[in-house]
């Protein structure tokens, strides 16, 4: 494996973060809408993002959604993954794709919640964050991606069971980057002594991810704590009204 120097890599971290905001601060939700000559900031919860795309034009509607805004965290993750895949940090056994990977990740959540052509005020980034974690880890190994897939069904089967979308949402992507976690931790448990920089920061990359999707869904924890949450009904979300805003 190659070597590289930060000081020689990092105007692509600069780089890979400004191309993933930008990809994510393309709003489906909005275009979709806006090609059924609707907008749904303007019905519904006003979020524009899959939950209320599924709830006023459909099911099928916003599982399309979902997959784009999947896509928009996924695709930056798994391209700067095998760009530096072959490149470790100079003097370390740090991957450099583990780093750039989630830079790129967290800049894409961070243009879908915060994007600058909607004056700031996008979606509450859990597809884009599911997309991030599926290629994030699938690009390892498929099996991941598999696995994956399944506990995705799993968190599925519990908003189905017990309405609760928000909660189910937040739960399933903080699985997720546990278990990236899990796999970082190890793969470089030896060399913890020697590389507690390198290792902070991407345990960081993966805290912050998770920090700007519960932030996001603040409102929706207050409402959950007080027993004022609406139930997320899959039957009515297929009938095309009213679940409730979670994505």
């Amino acid at each position: 494996m190659k070597e590289i120097a930060l000081s020689e890599c990092w105007y692509w971290f600069l780089l890979a973060a400004v191309v993933s905001y930008l990809l994510g601060c393309i709003n489906f939700a909005v275009m979709i809408s806006k090609a059924r000559h609707r907008d749904v900031r303007k019905i519904g919860s006003g979020n524009p993002g899959t939950m209320n795309m599924s709830r006023e034009f459909g099911l099928k509607v916003g599982l399309a959604n979902f997959l784009f805004d999947c896509l928009k965290g996924g695709i930056p993750v798994i391209a700067v993954y095998y760009i530096f895949a072959d490149y470790r940090f100079a003097g370390t056994e740090i991957s450099v794709s583990d780093t750039a990977r989630y830079v790129a990740g967290l800049f894409a959540v961070i243009g879908h919640i915060y994007p600058v052509f909607l004056k700031f005020n996008g979606g509450k980034g859990i597809a884009t964050t599911y997309g991030v974690f599926w290629f994030g880890i699938g690009c390892e190994n498929p099996w991941y991606f598999a696995i994956m897939l399944v506990a995705f069904i799993l968190v599925l089967l519990f908003i189905l069971i017990t309405e609760m979308g928000s909660m189910g949402s937040l739960l399933g992507v903080t699985a997720f980057s546990v278990w990236q976690g899990t796999i970082f931790y190890d793969r470089y448990v030896s060399v913890m002594s020697s590389c507690m920089g390198y290792i902070a920061v991407l345990f960081t990359l993966l805290l912050l991810i998770n920090f700007l999707t519960w932030f996001r869904h603040g409102k929706n924890l207050v409402r959950l704590f007080a027993g004022e949450e609406h139930r997320t009904s899959v039957k009515k979300l297929h009938g095309g009204k009213r679940g409730m805003d979670n994505m």
